[in-house]
């Protein structure tokens, strides 16, 4: 049977209409996700993070910056995946990762963003104040056990750590244990502030946190003076401390960034860097990379 050419014409508008309205449905998808940045990773920068993101969105309303945490390995993974743009690390991305990611054709910026001192924490009620770097590696392997082998009281040390996600928890295992494996009897725990709550609940805990959580923890913890040997002097984690290098646990902090990151992901960047971004560096608890 012979189609009209009505009908022929009525078909062709409706096809023409279908295709627009894909087009006009994609284009507006697309618009939508470059208005929302996605930030994941380091659990130590959440708060740094989020804070940069309510700033930025002041500065830029019609953008939607999503910040979460789950780790520094999680971010990463995030950033090799395409679930994210920007990864918040507290550690520098692996070879392998970068080869991973290279392989799935993800190029990543690496941008140093803040810096931190890790924190030596322990209960208020334990007499101890100083700690050199061999001490917390053998509290943290498992050789030192007690607290009186350190001339402290005679509590059993609960040692409590970040779980192997965490890039908080690669940094103190590399730059503390020197890779050695932490005690079997180590708490590992899901976030920094179980870390806190854990230590102010029991006089023999240790635990390690990023140094504004630390400070914002006030009197619940003690932070322990910490010597590089035991020749050196004990030296307390502060801003002056990490900038000029005393203070022997101190790390950069980065953002990793996708190649395939919109234009208002690199503009976050960018505010984090400028001076307004570096004022919350340090109203957070964090050190300015700028002096």
């Amino acid at each position: 049977m012979e189609i009209s050419e009505r009908t022929k014409r009525r078909d062709f508008v409706f096809i023409t209409t279908v295709c627009v309205f894909i087009v006009l449905l994609a284009t507006s998808v697309r618009a939508a996700e470059n208005k929302m940045i996605t930030i994941k990773g380091s659990d130590t920068m959440v708060h740094l993070v989020t804070n940069w993101a309510e700033a930025f969105m002041k500065q830029k309303p019609d953008v939607e910056v999503a910040v979460t945490g789950g780790g520094s390995g999680t971010g990463i993974a995030a950033l090799i995946n395409g679930t994210t743009e920007i990864c918040a690390s507290s550690r520098d991305m692996k070879d392998k990762e970068k080869q991973q990611a290279r392989e799935k054709g993800v190029e990543v910026k690496e941008v140093v963003v803040a810096r931190d001192g890790i924190a030596v924490v322990v209960n208020p009620k334990n007499p101890i104040k100083e700690i050199d770097m061999q001490q917390l590696a053998q509290i943290f392997t498992g050789a030192t056990t007690r607290w009186n082998q350190l001339n402290g009281g005679d509590e059993e040390i609960l040692v409590f750590s970040r779980e192997s996600s965490s890039g908080t928890y690669v940094f103190f295992q590399e730059h503390v244990l020197k890779n050695k494996d932490y005690t079997p009897k180590a708490k590992l725990m899901p976030a920094t502030s179980a870390i806190i709550e854990a230590v102010s609940a029991d006089k023999g805990a240790i635990g390690y946190v990023g140094l504004g959580y630390a400070l914002a923890a006030g009197n619940k913890v003690k932070i322990l003076a910490v010597k590089a040997d035991a020749n050196s002097p004990a030296i307390i984690p502060s801003d002056q401390t990490v900038i000029d290098g005393s203070y022997p646990v101190a790390r950069p902090l980065y953002l990793y960034v996708s190649n395939k990151a919109s234009q208002n992901a690199a503009a976050f960047v960018d505010f984090c860097l400028s001076d307004a971004g570096q004022t919350i560096v340090r109203e957070s608890g964090y050190v300015s990379v700028k002096k």
